[in-house]
């Protein structure tokens, strides 16, 4: 079972340093390339060098070793580095785990990192075209030969229950896409910045899999981000304001798989953000009144919804009018469907950047950030926030 009480973690480390490369269709570069320049570019910001950086961690997916990127970013030696595993569900637990190691003294400034030609190169929208064999993939043979293939389908299966149980027509996640992308619309790092859509565009747009259209599907993008934690006391010393983790967790509910969790008890929910939510409000103290900006894991725009419900924000099936409503400031720099797919770690740098208050889209006093990393797999969460 999951943890009932409150976890040590948090307050005890910060984000103090940001830094991403151009989002783009075409980087025309290596994902090292990528890599690095996002790293050297969160140093830059959180002003450290190279030298100070004693531990790496990034995504069991990401094809750039710690030992190639701290080399080729001038890194000396490193005492911590670990991956995560999950793909966008190991977005804020990179976080987590360089404030563990930062918490127990194994590192002193440890570098999150996720960097891929997602657009370019390898596109995860393409579905399952190879598998080495695994018991994750035996798992998805169950699925694949009906016809679902790509991650579309296997959400599309969860959003149609969804719908049903509550009443709903697919243009309720017109909602999310349409908040998305009027964020996206004033953030000059967005791929759709300048483009912003309206419920009717979102309606019209061409199915990809029933219920999903393609304005219910996040884009896909080459590019970097890096995310720069030390202790809170360091902090302190450093010329940015720090993003305090006041908590992060980790995940996975029961009859847990990778994306086609289709064998549980009920379909409208997602159980492994059950479990991050309470751990994250448990540690924090805090509770959904508590939160200034969401920024909330949007490959698809159900889920969406359905974090929402899992939080507490509101009830089950109430959460399309409740984005719908503006009731949370909900992600600012476009989210993925708006500004980039960078397997949520550009999303990270969006709340750290409310707690500067440097956001394009800022939202005045904003000191408590929610994030969360990829839904339908097991997966993590942050609350970042002001250290007072």
């Amino acid at each position: 079972m999951s943890l009932s009480r409150r976890d040590g973690l948090g307050g005890r480390a910060a984000v103090v340093g940001i830094g991403a490369t151009e989002f783009s269709k075409d980087s025309g570069r290596s994902e090292l390339s990528l890599a690095v320049e996002a790293v050297r570019a969160a140093l830059d910001d959180a002003a450290l060098a190279p030298a100070d950086v004693d531990g790496l961690v990034t995504f069991t997916m990401d094809t750039s070793p710690e030992i190639t990127v701290a080399q080729a970013s001038g890194i000396g030696e490193l005492s911590f580095f670990s991956r995560v595993h999950y793909g966008g569900g190991a977005a804020c637990a990179t976080v987590q785990q360089a404030a563990l190691a930062v918490a127990a003294g194994v590192a002193e400034v440890v570098v999150c990192y996720r960097a891929f030609n997602e657009r370019s190169g390898r596109r995860f929208g393409s579905g399952v075209q190879q598998r080495e064999p695994s018991a994750e993939g035996a798992a998805l043979g169950w699925q694949l030969p009906f016809g679902l293939l790509t991650p579309a389908s296997w959400v599309a299966m969860a959003a149609q229950r969804y719908l049903h149980t509550y009443g709903l027509t697919p243009d309720v996640f017109g909602h999310v896409a349409v908040t998305d992308r009027r964020h996206a619309a004033r953030n000059p790092a967005a791929y759709f910045h300048g483009k912003p859509i309206t419920l009717a565009d979102h309606a019209a747009s061409r199915w990809i899999v029933e219920p999903l259209r393609l304005l219910d599907c996040c884009q896909e993008t080459d590019g970097g981000q890096a995310i720069v934690v030390t202790s809170a006391e360091r902090a302190r010393d450093l010329p940015n304001r720090p993003a305090v983790i006041l908590a992060a967790a980790q995940g996975a509910g029961r009859k847990q798989e990778a994306m086609t969790s289709f064998y549980r008890d009920g379909l409208t929910g997602l159980p492994e953000t059950g479990v991050v939510a309470r751990q994250l409000w448990r540690t924090a103290g805090l509770g959904p009144s508590d939160i200034d900006v969401g920024i909330l894991y949007d490959h698809f725009t159900p889920f969406v919804l359905m974090q929402l419900e899992e939080f507490g924000f509101c009830g089950p099936g109430e959460a399309a009018d409740f984005v719908a409503a503006d009731a949370l400031p909900l992600n600012t720099h476009g989210g993925q469907l708006g500004e980039a797919y960078l397997h949520g770690m550009n999303g990270i740098a969006e709340a750290v950047r409310q707690i500067r208050g440097t956001s394009v889209n800022q939202i005045p006093g904003a000191e408590r950030t929610l994030v969360t990393a990829g839904t339908g797999v097991p997966t993590s969460g942050l609350i970042l926030g002001t250290d007072g």
